[in-house]
């Protein structure tokens, strides 16, 4: 179970506390289920007796570097026996990494049975050293960044989707094997959608959503709202603005415990875009955020009370910095095959284009409110990215806006772009990739790092080599989602 003392001088002073309280009250609990985020943004974990973790609290926790090497469908992408060609030794022969428990995650788990309680964890290598295809320390090094010119980025959560009834029948577990997912669970909509907001149709699902609700405000989450949207059991829920890494840390948390709730009350929740099931709507995941100046409040956004603009010039070099990199970095927000189906021209409120406007939210990038407080919302995502890669992103790209209109960045900074529609966004997965691999190299490199980099790279063509492959062989009919995306996405995200 790691390494004697493997956490000593990892943690900071809020950690080491958080650690001594959480040491004084372990013998109320049974079990700890300690978790890390893969690349792919699913939580990975082994639960432990709680003896063990009393161990692993300081020692760190033992972890197969396996969900590194597996695209969506459980192949292997990255060569882990011969050179692993990702830069990082300790892959080649799938040698283990550690994973350090994050005091300040701990959280008890309100369900019957043995009293569990969850933690995350950020991976290390044996030498003490953070692991290169960490996601979370992405984002901690993006808002180490924000730090140190004084300004801390604030994030609000907007995320969609989709509550079924879980049918009688088998798990789908025929055909399934390493790069090929049995079929999906089969379920029915719980109502028939299409009449948004209607109180009737959120009562359909409050027999569910209203105890999960209170279960999230139980782990401590900021709630602000659940409702139902467009499609047949469609669930839009939203949380108050949080620091960007405590965000990153709810919503993978959320995501979890939503689907795990769920299937107790024999349903099926999936956070997947688009379903392949008659009617459904896409789901998108709305990143809302904004930039504080610590050391005297104030939102960076906001213009002052002389300004007749509705965002400052600040905000305006923000927006700016994430139309730049909107096409360059999209793999990260729209990691899925299935992700790009919602953003075609079919659907009237995804986004198509790289534009920004004022209250409109066909846009890219909406800005929101005025005088009285600014923000923007980001509307490119799809529910099921990686937390930390899809934050980490916006947020530097933000920070590049912001740098070059400040003098920071190394091209100087550019006249701001009009309102409106802008450059084409990626339209599949293979158009993302290129994107990310040619025009974004150098800016995927700084963000994430080289090997990281070359990982997801990896990942993401796997997983798009085995999708055309189903697609040569089967030769599906019209533009519709595939069984080959209902497979892959449906029941793991």
């Amino acid at each position: 179970m790691g390494r004697p003392g493997f956490v000593t001088g990892l943690w900071d002073d809020r950690q080491s506390a958080a650690a001594e309280q959480i040491e004084a009250g372990l013998d109320e609990i049974d079990l700890v289920r300690v978790a890390f985020c893969d690349p792919h943004g699913l939580a990975r974990s082994k639960t432990l007796t709680v003896d063990t973790f009393r161990t692993v609290l300081r020692n760190g926790m033992d972890f197969s570097p396996g969900p590194f090497l597996f695209d969506t469908g459980h192949a292997v992408a990255v060569d882990f026996l011969a050179e692993p060609g990702v830069g990082v030794d300790e892959i080649a022969g799938a040698g283990d990494f550690v994973v350090v428990p994050d005091p300040l995650t701990f959280q008890f788990l309100p369900r019957n049975g043995p009293r569990t309680a969850w933690i995350l964890g950020e991976e290390f290598l044996r030498d003490g050293s953070p692991h290169p295809l960490g996601a979370r320390d992405v984002l901690r090094r993006v808002c180490t960044s924000y730090a140190v010119r004084g300004l801390a980025p604030v994030v609000g959560l907007e995320v969609e989707w989709y509550l079924t009834r879980r049918l009688p029948g088998a798990p789908g577990n025929v055909g399934n094997g390493f790069g090929s997912q049995g079929a999906a669970p089969a379920v029915e909509a719980v109502n028939s959608g299409y009449q948004f907001n209607l109180d009737t149709f959120y009562d359909s699902v409050a027999d569910v959503t209203d105890p999960l609700a209170m279960l999230l405000v139980g782990l401590g989450l900021p709630l602000r709202t659940m409702e139902h949207e467009s499609g047949p059991g469609q669930v839009e829920t939203t949380f108050a603005p949080m620091p960007a890494l405590e965000a990153a840390d709810a919503m993978l948390l959320f995501r979890t415990i939503v689907k795990q709730d769920c299937a107790r009350r024999g349903f099926h929740a999936s956070f997947m875009s688009l379903p392949a099931l008659d009617g459904f709507d896409p789901s998108g995941w709305h990143v809302h955020q904004s930039v504080t100046d610590v050391h005297t409040g104030r939102d960076l956004f906001t213009p002052d009370g002389a300004s007749s603009e509705r965002m400052s010039p600040d905000g305006m070099a923000y927006v700016e910095g994430l139309l730049d990199a909107a096409r360059d970095l999209c793999l990260l927000s729209v990691p899925t095959v299935n992700g790009y189906r919602r953003l075609g021209p079919g659907y009237t409120l995804s986004p198509t284009r790289t534009g920004w406007s004022f209250e409109d939210r066909a846009a890219m990038v909406r800005v929101v409110g005025g005088d009285g407080g600014c923000h923007v919302e980001n509307r490119v995502g799809e529910p099921c990215a990686n937390p930390y890669l899809a934050i980490a992103a916006q947020l530097s790209a933000g920070l590049d806006g912001l740098d070059r209109r400040n003098g920071r960045a190394a091209t100087p900074a550019r006249p701001p772009s009009t309102e409106g529609p802008g450059d084409l966004l990626p339209q599949s997965l293979g158009e993302a990739l290129e994107a990310f691999r040619t025009g974004g190299a150098a800016r995927a490199e700084r963000l994430l790092g080289a090997p990281l980099t070359a990982c997801l790279t990896k990942l993401k063509r796997s997983e798009l080599a085995r999708f055309d492959t189903w697609c040569a062989k089967e030769r599906p009919s019209g533009d519709g989602v595939t069984e080959w995306e209902h497979r892959e996405y449906f029941e793991v995200y």
